[in-house]
């Protein structure tokens, strides 16, 4: 994470929102064969935990069950010019959403793993602005089965967080607005609307 204390942000509340609105992630461990990284669809739970499901076959699979573990969350971001500042002693630089959560991994039983998959999907299928949400219901039974079976269900308790939103917090209030303002005309709306509402 960023060394600059200035781009953290304390707001637990907030920091959840990112990761439900997110939702996708990656999961960084040591295996034998050396690190890995799988990119996973997040699932975060009332309790604050995070679920994913990895193929059975995926070379992490088998190394995660009580294994310490980091999931990496990858936010809006956006390239800065230094032409955007009044001040013109500047340099290029990124902005950026990032959150990293570490903790202790276990395997989640067949019945979690239906329920995670299933909660993924209720939640992301109630985004979909037309026709009727898919339910797991659609599936039949065997073909269901099928699919369980080539996954494996994981929660990673989250035990430390860290995040950095790098959102100009370093600059002034009108060299962030002329900042938002660039990133917004460049195509970058998302981190520049989070520079809006956030950076102080």
């Amino acid at each position: 994470m960023h060394p600059n204390a200035s781009f953290r942000h304390q707001d637990r509340n907030l920091l959840e929102l990112l990761i439900e609105q997110i939702g996708f992630g990656m999961v960084f461990s040591q295996t034998p064969d050396g690190p890995r990284v799988a990119h996973v669809p997040l699932l975060l739970t009332e309790g604050g935990a995070l679920q994913f499901h990895l193929a059975r076959g995926n070379a992490l699979t088998k190394h995660l069950d009580r294994s310490t573990a980091l999931i990496v969350i990858n936010g809006p971001d956006g390239y800065v010019s230094p032409r955007w500042y009044a001040d013109p002693a500047q340099v290029p630089t990124w902005n950026y959403v990032a959150l990293e959560l570490e903790g202790r991994v276990r395997r989640l039983d067949s019945e979690a793993t239906l329920a995670q998959v299933a909660g993924l999907s209720d939640l992301h299928e109630a985004r979909v602005s037309e026709g009727q949400p898919w339910t797991m219901d659609k599936l039949p039974p065997e073909k269901l089965r099928g699919l369980l079976a080539g996954i494996v269900g994981f929660e990673l308790e989250v035990q430390a967080w860290r995040e950095t939103l790098k959102l100009s917090q370093n600059k002034n209030a009108d060299e962030r607005a002329r900042v938002a303002a660039g990133l917004e005309s460049e195509g970058s709306p998302a981190i520049a609307q989070l520079m809006r509402t956030l950076a102080k």
